[in-house]
């Protein structure tokens, strides 16, 4: 979901949520790999995760652990954004995000190792549509979520 546009307020450059993704989806393998020799460390990757992106859901993307390394070192380097997106449906991403990850965290600490797979599993398939592809899972559920509240 992205529009073009000369307006600043509350729009990102769409490449760093893009980086943020890829990040996200580096993580996420390394913890259902991690997950095959001892899911507690498992556990605690994926916690860490979460708190990522529960600081992504409540302060938004400019203020993300990621998107301050985009912004810090990786946007410098690269031409002016041609394309931006709103910050909402990127915060509500990151809050599905965070729900996932608790999930499997759950699973992962609970013995369930299963439902840590799983969880992490959902997350990893939404980051990397979103970092490969350009498809925001969370951003296309948004406006539905949004008209229900």
């Amino acid at each position: 979901m992205s529009i073009k546009t000369n307006t600043a307020t509350a729009l990102v450059d769409v490449r760093g949520p893009r980086f943020v993704a890829w990040v996200t989806t580096a993580v996420l393998v390394a913890t259902l790999l991690l997950s095959a020799v001892s899911p507690l460390a498992a556990a605690a990757l994926l916690g860490v995760q979460a708190v990522v992106f529960a600081i992504g859901a409540a302060l938004g993307p400019r203020r993300h652990p990621y998107g301050v390394v985009f912004a810090t070192v990786v946007a410098p380097r690269l031409s002016p954004a041609t394309e931006k997106e709103p910050v909402p449906p990127l915060k509500f991403a990151q809050l599905v995000g965070f729900v996932f990850a608790v999930l499997g965290v759950a699973g992962f600490a609970a013995g369930i190792p299963l439902l840590g797979a799983v969880a992490t599993g959902f997350a990893l398939v939404a980051a990397f549509l979103n970092a490969a592809f350009g498809i925001c899972l969370g951003c296309q559920i948004y406006p539905l979520v949004a008209r229900l509240t």
